[in-house]
C-alpha cells in the first residue's frame, strides 16, 4: 500500500510539472498574440491541458485528440494557423509512444487527428499557408514525437530485460554452485560408507567369532547374535542412505576417488606421465583419519588437473607440511609465457568453477580452509586440514567465495573453461583416468548471441527473449531515424515549391508606391516581381474590378506563416488601370 501511494504521488508530481511547462508555453503564446480572447485562447486551453495531462497515463490516445482540438482552433483563426499548442501536441504524442506498446491503435489516433485537421481546412476554405501548416507542421508534431516515444520505450524495455536476464543468470550461478556442494557431500557420504562400512563389518566379524567361544553362556551367545544382526542392519542402512544421496543411475558421476590410492601414488603417476611435478613432504606424518586422507588426495588431484589443463608444460610444485595439529597442502603451478601452450588448453568460455566449489565444500566439512588465487610464482591452491575431521559451524550455505573467481591458473591468456574449472585433461598429458576428478560440466549460463554456438543448437528461453527485445529496439530505432527522412522527402519539395511561389510574388511597398496608373506595362515591368501571387483569397477575387480588366495580385511582405496584405493591379490592353490594397483579414 505504501509503495502504491508513493508511485501515485510521484505520478502526480510529474503530471503537475508537465502541465506547468505546457501552461507556460500557452501563456507565452497568448501574450504574443496580442488581441487574443482571454476565455478562448487562455482559459480554455489551460483547462483542456489540465484534463489531457492526467489522461495521458490511462488514455493517452484521448489526450492527444483533446490537444489536437486546440490546434484545430488555431486553423480556424483568420490571422495565423500557428499557436503554442503544437508543443503540447508533440509532448502528448511522445507520451503516447512511450506508454502504449502496440502501434495499430496509436497510428489510427494519429491518422484521425491528421484527417480532422485537413477536413477543417477544407470546410473553412483555408488559405494555402493554412494547408501547408496542416500538411507539414501538425503531422510532424504527431508522428515524429510518437516515434521518439516508441524508441524511448524500446530502450527502457531492453534495459529491463537485460537486468532481468542478469538476475536470472546470477540465480543460476548460485544453483550451479549449490549443486556442486551437494554432489561433493554425496561423495563424502560415499567415502564415509567405505570407511564406516569396513569398520562395522570388522565389528560384526568379531562378534561372530565371540559366539563360538566355549566360555560363553547361551544368553551371551544370544546377545552377541542380536548385536551382530544390529550391526548388519546398520551397514545396510548406511548403504541405502548413500545410494539415495548419490546421483541417479545412468548419469556420468565422474571418476570418483580410488579407495586405496594415496597422494604419493597420484604424484608418481603424474610424474611418470610426463607432468613436470616436484613434491616434498615436511614433518613427521601423523595418523590421519580416512576422511582427511581423502580430502588431502582430492586437493592435490584437483590442483594437478587444473594445472595440466590450463598451463600444460609449466612446472608444478606440491608441498605437504605436517604441523602438530594440522596438515598444510600447497600446490603452485608456474605462469605460462605469452603465446605459450596455455592457449591451446584454454576453454572457450568462463563461469563458476564447479570443481573448486566442490573442493571448498569438502575441506569446509572437514573443518579446514581452502584458498586459491594468483601469487608470487604462479597460481596457488592451499588447503589447511585438521588431523581429525571436526564439525564446522555452518549457519547456511556460503555464497561462492574466492575459489569461484579464478577458475583457472593465473596468467593463462586464453579464456577459462565453461564452468571456470578444469575440463577433462588432455589424454596425452594425464593418461591415468584415476587422476581425473569430478569434471561434469555445469550448464553454460550464457549462449545468447555467442558466435561459437553450434548450428542447430537450441538457445535458452532467456536468450531468445533478449534477442527479441533487441530486435524490437533496433527496429524502433531504425524507424525513428528513417521516418523523418521519408517525411522530409515527401514534404520538403512541396514546402520549397510553396515558399518559392510566396517569396517570388512579393511586391515591396516602396515599389508599389512608384507604380502610376495609365502607364504601359513595358515601362512598369522592372518594378514588378517575377510572377503574380497564385493563391489570392476568395474575397479578393470577388472584389469589384473595372469592366474588361484583368487583375493580378502580389504579396506585400515575405512572411511565410502570417497572412499579409495583397496588392491588386488591374490591366487593360497592357496599361495599368487601377491599383489598390486588399487587407489581410477577411472583411
Amino acid at each position: 500500500m505504501l509503495n502504491t501511494r508513493t508511485t501515485s504521488a510521484r505520478s502526480a508530481r510529474g503530471d503537475a510539472a508537465l502541465w506547468t511547462v505546457l501552461a507556460a508555453a500557452t501563456g507565452y503564446g497568448f501574450r504574443d498574440a496580442g488581441s487574443a480572447s482571454l476565455a478562448l485562447d487562455l482559459v480554455l486551453p489551460l483547462a483542456v491541458l489540465a484534463v489531457a495531462v492526467p489522461w495521458s497515463r490511462r488514455r493517452p490516445g484521448a489526450a492527444v485528440v483533446l490537444v489536437n482540438g486546440l490546434c484545430v482552433m488555431g486553423l480556424a483563426d483568420a490571422s495565423t494557423p500557428g499557436n503554442a499548442h503544437v508543443l503540447s501536441l508533440a509532448a502528448l504524442s511522445c507520451l503516447l509512444g512511450a506508454r502504449v506498446a502496440e502501434a495499430r491503435r496509436p497510428l489510427l489516433v494519429l491518422a484521425g487527428c491528421a484527417a480532422v485537421d485537413l477536413a477543417t481546412c477544407a470546410v473553412l476554405r483555408a488559405q494555402p499557408v493554412w494547408w501547408f501548416y496542416a500538411l507539414t507542421v501538425l503531422p510532424a508534431a504527431l508522428l515524429l514525437p510518437w516515434l521518439a516515444g516508441r524508441h524511448w520505450r524500446g530502450r527502457r524495455q531492453l534495459v529491463r530485460e537485460g537486468w532481468r536476464l542478469a538476475r536470472g543468470l546470477e540465480e543460476r550461478q548460485h544453483l550451479v554452485a549449490e549443486r556442486a556442494r551437494l554432489t561433493e557431500r554425496a561423495e563424502i557420504a560415499a567415502d564415509m560408507h567405505d570407511s564406516l562400512g569396513h569398520a562395522l563389518s570388522l565389528v560384526a566379524l568379531r562378534a561372530g567369532a565371540l559366539e563360538l567361544s566355549p566360555d560363553l553362556t547361551d544368553r551371551d551367545r544370544a546377545d552377541l547374535a542380536d548385536l551382530r544382526g544390529t550391526i548388519a542392519d546398520a551397514v545396510e542402512q548406511v548403504r541405502e542412505t548413500v545410494a539415495v544421496l548419490q546421483d541417479p543411475p545412468g548419469r556420468d558421476t565422474g571418476a570418483g576417488l580410488p579407495v586405496n590410492d594415496t597422494v604419493e601414488d597420484l604424484l608418481s603417476r603424474a610424474s611418470a606421465s610426463g607432468v613436470p611435478v616436484r613434491w616434498e613432504r615436511r614433518g613427521a606424518s601423523p595418523p590421519l583419519s580416512c576422511l582427511v586422507e581423502r580430502g588431502m588426495y582430492r586437493v592435490v588431484q584437483e590442483a594437478l588437473t587444473n594445472a595440466t589443463k590450463h598451463a600444460p608444460g609449466c612446472s608444478i610444485s606440491v608441498r605437504i607440511t605436517h604441523e602438530p595439529d594440522r596438515t598444510r597442502v600447497s600446490v603452485v603451478n608456474a605462469v605460462p609465457s605469452a603465446g605459450g601452450p596455455a592457449h591451446a588448453g584454454a576453454g572457450p568460455a568462463s563461469g563458476v568453477g564447479r570443481g573448486l566449489i566442490g573442493l571448498q565444500e569438502r575441506v569446509t566439512v572437514l573443518g579446514g580452509s581452502l584458498r586459491t588465487g594468483s601469487g608470487s610464482g604462479g597460481f596457488h591452491v592451499t588447503a589447511v586440514l585438521p588431523h581429525r575431521a571436526t564439525t564446522a559451524a555452518r549457519t547456511g550455505t556460503p555464497a561462492p567465495g574466492p575459489v569461484t573467481a579464478p577458475g583457472r591458473p593465473a596468467g593463462t591468456h586464453g579464456p577459462a573453461s565453461p564452468t571456470g574449472t578444469a575440463s577433462r585433461p588432455d589424454p596425452g598429458m594425464v593418461p591415468d583416468p584415476r587422476m581425473v576428478p569430478d569434471l561434469r560440466m555445469a550448464p553454460d549460463p550464457i549462449r545468447a548471441g555467442d558466435p561459437d554456438t553450434a548450428p542447430g543448437e537450441v538457445l535458452p528461453e532467456s536468450a531468445e527473449r533478449l534477442a527479441s527485445v533487441r530486435s524490437d529496439a533496433r527496429r524502433r530505432s531504425a524507424l525513428a531515424f528513417v521516418a523523418p527522412v521519408v517525411a522530409a522527402v515527401f514534404f520538403v519539395p512541396s514546402a520549397v515549391y510553396l515558399a518559392w511561389q510566396l517569396t517570388t510574388s512579393v511586391l515591396p511597398p516602396s515599389r508599389y508606391d512608384e507604380l502610376t496608373t495609365g502607364r504601359p506595362r513595358t515601362e512598369l515591368a522592372p518594378l514588378l516581381p517575377a510572377r503574380a501571387y497564385p493563391y489570392p483569397p476568395d474575397h479578393a477575387r470577388s472584389a469589384p474590378r473595372p469592366p474588361g480588366a484583368r487583375c493580378e495580385f502580389y504579396r506585400s511582405g515575405r512572411d511565410l506563416l502570417d497572412e499579409v496584405d495583397l496588392y491588386r493591379l488591374c490591366w487593360s490592353g497592357g496599361t495599368l488601370l487601377t491599383k489598390d490594397t486588399v487587407p489581410a483579414g477577411r472583411p
